[in-house]
């Protein structure tokens, strides 16, 4: 059992004597998704594991976020921020756009990409660094636009 799984175990303790229904029931949904995880991995799942659901998670609750504020509709969207606030507490701190930006600066230097073409040689590089630390959109975008300023186009 890995120590986040350990750690959200006791968090839905703390969660049930408190009375926090949107800890305790997105608790529950992380530890479902965790132990769906592990029955289809056939594995325990450690803590690296653990984050790359939790990063999945959490970019469902961003694409969630997306379509409640477009399709205006507010109370749904707050419930999805708040749960999305909570499950955040279990990710590591995420980058900011600058940290990404200089991270992908640097890896398109070591890699010699020089253009958009280039991009899958940086993307490999980079993501395996950056996983549950940024969002996967962000990076992307990020490496497009520098790679894209590079050529000029």
């Amino acid at each position: 059992m890995s120590t986040i799984e350990e750690r959200l175990r006791e968090d839905l303790k703390n969660a049930m004597r408190s009375g926090d229904k949107v800890r305790r029931s997105v608790v529950r949904l992380i530890l479902a998704a965790l132990h769906n995880e592990q029955i289809s991995r056939q594995k325990e799942l450690d803590d690296q594991g653990a984050t790359e659901v939790l990063a999945r998670m959490a970019r469902q609750y961003r694409e969630s976020i997306e379509q409640f504020q477009g399709a205006n509709r507010p109370e749904m969207l707050a419930k999805e921020e708040a749960e999305m606030a909570a499950l955040m507490d279990y990710l590591p701190q995420q980058l900011s756009r600058d940290e990404v930006l200089a991270l992908a600066q640097e890896t398109v230097r070591e890699t010699g990409a020089s253009g958009p073409a280039e991009k899958g040689k940086v993307m490999g590089r980079l993501m395996p660094q950056l996983r549950g630390k940024a969002d996967g959109a962000l990076v992307n975008t990020v490496v497009t636009e520098l790679l894209e300023s590079t050529t000029g186009g």
